[in-house]
């Protein structure tokens, strides 16, 4: 096991500053998840951890040694990859085990951790098939023996569910998390799926052009985001932010079209409000609501989604939709109907016009 260290690490491609002075701390054993959208730099980082990619300045340190002129073989790092990268004319047995072939290891040593390592992934029985013969979980857990076979320093994961369906990424979240706890050797994972980010890391770093916005245990990012943009990059469905204007003569903020709503509505106090320009209210945390003091809205779409429902609502006033969850069964919702909502949360998120939070 190993901790990642980067110091002030920067990668231009030409004039274009890809990652601007980067610094980032990777606990030994930590399950470090890398999210952000596509083009934010997250995968290019990772590349340069492993040694694919040079960086431009800075410095990389892994178990507390500089690796930034090592190649990849001397680092200690193991990657896996989006396109799961298998040989297809080699077996299952022979795709784990070229990597310490190629080391110079025994072929009785290579046997015994390929076997060990197939049993750990439930790929025993499957061995002798070819790449070809195997479903895409099945490749995808062969990449990963492949990795784990080395007994690496480090996991790099780039992107590795992304092309698996649904159901099947579902089960190999689960098998990774139970990987990491049994191996608990230090991972790093890069994805732009939100999802995945919030069930598999320690702690998550979110990117956004290169730089890192915030760094945290998954819920302390969704509860307490530092800025609106990872308050909307994190959670299904998105968080509703929404514009108002704070009346100081009256002591009210004014939404949409000029409903106006006391502070006591959100839980916070005027101060709070007086400093920011929108607030952001999770769909969870919004109620229908009787009460003629609450936000006046109209239902234009309903999602039924099993347990719950989201319901889609025109605010007056607000171009976006307002997105609401409720529990299945416990009001039935029709299209054009008027409905108020209340908000139930014990704080509500304020940023300013810097969109930082207040």
């Amino acid at each position: 096991m190993a901790s990642i260290e980067l110091k002030g690490v920067t990668k231009n491609f030409g004039e274009t500053v890809v990652i601007p002075d980067l610094d980032l701390q990777v606990h030994d054993g930590e399950f470090m998840v890398f999210v952000g959208p596509s083009g934010c730099g997250k995968s290019t980082m990772l590349r340069m951890i492993a040694g694919l990619e040079t960086m431009t300045s800075g410095s990389i340190h892994i178990g507390g040694d500089d690796v930034s002129a090592k190649g990849p073989s001397e680092r200690g790092a193991a990657m896996v990859f989006q396109s799961y990268a298998l040989y297809p004319h080699m077996t299952v047995e022979d795709n784990m085990g070229f990597g310490l072939r190629m080391s110079g290891i025994s072929k009785t040593e290579t046997a015994k951790l390929v076997q060990d390592t197939a049993e750990r992934l439930q790929l025993a029985s499957l061995l002798k098939r070819y790449p070809k013969q195997l479903s895409g979980g099945q490749r995808q857990r062969v990449a990963i023996g492949r990795a784990i076979v080395r007994r690496p320093k480090v996991f790099l994961f780039d992107e590795p569910l992304s092309n698996l369906d649904a159901s099947l990424r579902v089960q190999m979240r689960i098998e990774l998390a139970k990987l990491h706890a049994d191996l608990k050797t230090t991972m790093i994972y890069v994805t732009h799926d939100q999802t995945e980010a919030m069930t598999l890391g320690n702690r998550i770093a979110v990117f956004n052009q290169g730089r890192i916005e915030q760094v945290g245990a998954p819920m302390d990012l969704y509860q307490k985001p530092i800025n609106r943009f990872v308050a909307e990059f994190l959670g299904s469905p998105k968080i509703n932010v929404i514009n108002y204007r704070w009346d100081a003569g009256t002591q009210k903020i004014l939404v949409g079209d000029g409903s106006a709503l006391d502070p006591s509505f959100f839980r916070t106090d005027p101060v709070r409000l007086a400093q920011g320009t929108c607030l952001a209210i999770r769909p969870e945390h919004f109620v229908l609501s009787d009460q003629v003091a609450g936000l006046g809205c109209t239902v234009e779409f309903v999602e039924h989604l099993g347990d719950t429902i989201l319901a889609y609502l025109q605010l007056p006033g607000v171009p976006e939709h307002v997105r609401v969850k409720i529990n299945q069964g416990s009001t039935a919702l029709k299209i054009g109907q008027a409905v108020n909502l209340s908000y139930t949360h014990s704080d509500v998120l304020i940023f300013g016009a810097d969109d930082r939070a207040v």
